[in-house]
Parts: structure tokens; sequence; C-alpha cells
């Protein structure tokens, strides 16, 4: 058979629907392959960037492999932002480009280029990837397939690249006389996730017991390894309290009795105040990123002994000081720590109290709407309430991405896609467009800013042409709010390019230029009928919600502050007075 026609079969017999692409001509016989079938779709976009993070929404939605393809030089360079993305974030992907035939290929020879539109995709995306290959021969297509597929999903997941030559994909091959990686002596040899240890989930849940004021943290990885519902039985069981971080939003139900809000330099401050004054702290599935510790780790929850548990060795003990480091799959360590704390729940009314007295006490979300312009958390707040159940909230990255992770309350099955450590801007809608095909065109959302659409904004012809149900809210400030606000509190309000030559265009036109649906409000009386309006609609639908240019994310931490000290800052007394744990002098 062809290879090309290898290739696509195996993707399809590895439950992958739908691929994302833009054609070119080192692509040409890959896609062809794809024609005619029932069981993978080719879903044509505007820009490969796209393709890349649509193949995340996939991956992140379904945990399954999430493909693209593109063609060779600046289709396979256009990958680069999306493949760093799945890998920063642990995504399962496979990208796929084409490359000029063999014979036309430089190798090691100095020259810049041979072939038309050559570029050696492989060593650009090597810090960025699993595993990448340059596969030149035929015969070993079924073997870096395996292989790479394998390596995508296993331990911490994340993406691959196989880049193959035109005359490499137009070859014929005997599917039964190709080796295999399964089965390999490097498939035998390769790391698998390790469980737990008993003696590791034995004393966690002694501690975890044994703690006058606990609580859980977990991260992305809970998610990832499809670890929530044990999660939501270990809070159960223990009585601890929930807090997440960003990229955990979706680990738990925020509906769920134990969610105690997100921790961070953007979080909740009443959620910063639990794991300052923890005395003890059960790490799972998050690398400890600066967002959440600040930037002074050796203050983040100094009154605690402190449990990490992740997949990733090199993630373990590396940021803070840690009681104990344990390597494992985040769902492994949870169901064998459920088991663990088998007895009746304990009761832990005084810490739940205090922690909830915080929450009412400091609120994120002001409790009535502020004179003139819409508040923003108050908006993100509607905006929850009227989203299904069952709805995946798709996230850009700036202000609104802080408001959405502060008051956006996750109900029933509703998932968060939110890019953590690329952070890049035009992540949301094409993300947005593979969760939803996914899904199988379940109601998805997707929140930007008025900076972050305009870097995908192409992608609106995407969502025409297959009909698909998003939801899209563009909150403009007229500015790059998050740069903006930076500025504003670094360098004395200088604001050179987030709002000096920066400027947006009229989103409701833009839409409306597309045959989508628009509106525009400016209030918050206005935006719950626009609102209601946006989710009765039958199909893609863009809301632009317009705030005042000086709006801000807050309650946030600065420059050298423990996370229980945020902006604005609670008096010296005041603080005192809230903390269990001695208080830090400012530094």
């Amino acid at each position: 058979m062809k290879l090309s026609d290898y290739v696509v079969g195996f993707l399809a017999g590895q439950g992958v629907r739908h691929v994302f692409e833009v054609i070119g001509g080192a692509i040409a016989h890959l896609l062809d392959s794809t024609y005619g079938r029932a069981d993978i779709r080719s879903i044509s976009v505007r820009h490969e960037q796209a393709a890349a993070f649509a193949a995340e929404g996939v991956a992140r939605y379904s945990g399954n492999l999430g493909v693209a393809m593109a063609t060779s030089g600046p289709g396979a360079t256009n990958l680069v932002t999306g493949i760093g993305s799945a890998y920063f974030d642990s995504a399962p992907c496979l990208y796929i480009t084409g490359q000029v035939n063999t014979y036309e290929y430089k190798y090691d020879r100095p020259v810049r280029q041979i072939g038309f539109q050559e570029t050696d995709i492989v060593s650009i995306v090597r810090p960025i990837v699993k595993y990448a290959a340059f596969v030149d021969d035929p015969l070993r297509i079924r073997y870096e397939m395996e292989k790479a597929a394998h390596i995508a999903r296993s331990g911490r997941p994340g993406p691959v690249l196989l880049d193959i030559p035109m005359n490499v994909q137009r070859a014929d091959v005997d599917p039964d006389a190709l080796p295999s990686f399964l089965g390999s002596s490097e498939h035998r040899e390769g790391a698998e996730n390790p469980d737990p240890s008993p003696g590791d989930v034995e004393e966690t849940a002694r501690d975890l017991f044994a703690a006058e004021r606990p609580v859980i943290l977990a991260g992305g990885g809970v998610r990832l390894s499809g670890g929530t519902g044990v999660l939501a039985r270990v809070a159960d069981r223990s009585g601890a309290p929930v807090a997440v971080t960003l990229m955990g939003l979706d680990a738990i139900p925020h509906s769920h009795p134990s969610f105690r809000g997100m921790v961070g330099a953007y979080g909740n401050r009443y959620s910063n105040l639990a794991v300052a004054n923890a005395d003890f702290l059960l790490i799972v599935g998050t690398r400890l990123d600066t967002r959440i510790t600040g930037t002074r780790p050796a203050s983040f929850a100094r009154g605690a002994r402190i449990v990490h548990v992740d997949v990733d060795p090199n993630e373990l003990g590396q940021k803070i000081k840690t009681t104990r480091c344990v390597r494992a799959d985040a769902k492994a360590f949870l169901s064998a720590l459920a088991d663990a704390l088998s007895g009746p729940a304990k009761e832990r009314g005084d810490w739940n109290t205090r922690i909830d007295r915080w929450r009412r006490k400091y609120p994120t979300t002001p409790s009535s709407p502020p004179a003139g312009s819409l508040d923003p958390n108050r908006f993100v707040r509607i905006l929850s309430e009227g989203a299904a159940d069952g709805a995946v909230v798709a996230v850009d990255v700036g202000q609104h991405q802080m408001w959405v992770a502060q008051s956006f309350s996750l109900k029933g099955s509703q998932r968060a896609l939110i890019s953590g450590g690329m952070g890049s801007m035009g992540f949301a809608l094409p993300a947005a467009v593979g969760a939803c095909l996914a899904s199988g065109g379940t109601e998805t959302v997707v929140v930007a800013g008025d900076g972050g659409f305009q870097m995908n904004i192409q992608e609106l012809q995407t969502v025409v042409h297959h009909g698909l149900p998003l939801k899209m809210v563009v909150m403009n400030n007229r500015s790059l709010g998050m740069v903006r606000q930076f500025q504003e509190t670094y360098f004395d309000g200088r604001l050179q390019s987030t709002v000096i030559g920066y400027s947006a265009p009229d989103f409701v036109r833009i839409a409306k230029a597309y045959g989508i649906p628009a509106a525009k409000v400016r209030t918050e009386r206005g935006s719950r009928a626009a609102v209601r309006r946006m989710f009765e609609a039958k199909g893609p639908f863009l809301l632009e919600v317009e705030l005042g240019q000086q709006t801000q994310v807050n309650p946030k931490l600065l420059v050298n502050r423990p996370i229980e000290d945020m902006f604005p800052f609670l008096p010296r007394e005041t603080l005192r007075d809230e903390m269990i744990v001695p208080l830090l002098e400012e530094e």
C-alpha cells in the first residue's frame, strides 16, 4: 500500500478522528490519503499555528492524540508556538510535517538549503518535544509511528513530531513486513508510569488525617491523569479543603463542598491565606511555577509539612523545600490514597469555617455592581451562570484569563482549557475549534481579550465553514491589559505599545463580515440579556464586552511578597490578625 495511506490508517486506528492542517505540496500525499474516508476527517484551518492549537484542544479535551500536519518550510515553522504550548502544558499531540524529497535534502552538507522550502524542523523543535525524527526510510514508518504515539502518551504526556519526505510518503510498503516498535527491546526498556509505593501512600494518609489545617493543592496533572473523580473522593474522606492552580482549575467541580478557589499570583485572596496558614500541604500534579509560589518560594506554605506528588521526577523538590517527594501518576496515587483513607470522614469545622470567613470577608467578585463601567469579575460570573453544565471553556491569555480563573464557577462536567506554560495569546479560538470537534459539538465558550483574539481571528472562517456552535466573548478594554497593568505598576505609567501604538477593530462588524451573529454590551444590565441571547443561539455567536481601559486584575501578588500579602494590601495589623503562622517582614 502507499505509505501515506498507511500513516492515515494508523492514525484512525489510534482513535484519531480529526487532522488539522493547511495544505502544501510537501503534505499533499498525506492529505490525499484522508480523502473519502469515513473514520477520519481533514480539517483545513487558516494558519498552521491554529492547527497546532486545535490539535492541543483535542488532546486536552479527550486525552487522546491530537494531530496536526503542515507542509515543509514555513508551514512547519508556523507550528512551533503550538508545539511549545503542548510541551509545557503536557498535551499528547502528534505533529507530522512534510519534507522535500530525500534526494534534494541537504543532510550534513554545509549549504543552507537545496530543496524548495527545505527546513530542518526536527532540529528546530527538539527542545520542545518529547521525541522528533526524520523518517527517510519507508521501512521505518510503522516503528516510528508506534514509537511517537507511545511516547506522546506515556509518563508525562507531551508532543512528538515526525518529518516525512515526499518521496517516502508516496513509496509502496508491505504493512505485514514493517518492523514494529511495540514489543521491541526499546519499547520494553522504556519507562512506564511508576506505581506509588505503599509506604508513601500510608504516610501521606496518616499526615493528612492527623493535620489540623490541611490543604490539597491540585494541579493540571490531576486532570491529565484522569484523576478528578478520585480527587473528590480523597477530599470527601479526608475532609480537607482543595485549592487549585490555574492549570488545575477544572480538577474538581467548584460546587464541591471542599473547593476553596485558586492560589497564586492572581489567585483568590482567601485561597492564598489558606495555603499560607496550612500545617500540611499535599501537592499533586503541579510543577509549582512562580505564578503559584510567588517570587519568594521559601515563604510558600512555610508552616506546613509538604508532600509533592508528580509523574515527572525532574519537577519534584526543585522549587520549594518538601517533607516528602513521591514520583507517581496522579490518578494512581490519589486512588491509593482514597483507599487508605477508609475510615469515617474527619470533621474539620474550625478550619473550613475560617477559610469560608476569609472567602466572605475578601471576595474577588464584588457583591454589587460599581458605578459606571462593567466590572469584569461580575461579568464572568454572569457568563458562568449562563453556560451549560457540560460546556467547554477555552480561555486566551491576558487579564481576562485571570478574571475567568478567579470568578468563573465551573459546574457539572464543565472543562477549562487554558494556555499555561507557553501563555500564548491566540490560543483560545483554535483550541476551542479542536475541543468542539472532539466533543461532538458540545457547547464551547471562547473567552479572549481584544489583543489575543486578533492573533488568530482568521479562524472565524473555520468556525463558519464547519458550523461550530462556538460562543465567543471578546473582553475589550482597548489595550494589552496585562502588560499595561505591569507598566502602570513598574514603569510609572509609560504605556508604550500597550496603549500607545495599539488599536483594535470593531469586533461586532468583523464577526458579521464572516456571517456570525454578534452583539456588544457596556453595562451589567445589558450583559445579562446578551449572554442569554448568545447561549440561545443555535450556531456561533460573538459577544463584545466593552470595559474601561484602566480595568485591572485584583488581587495581585507583587514581586518579593509572600502569597498571603496581595495587592491591594491589607493593613499590616489586619494581615497579622488573619495569619496563624508568623507574619513575614517585607523585603
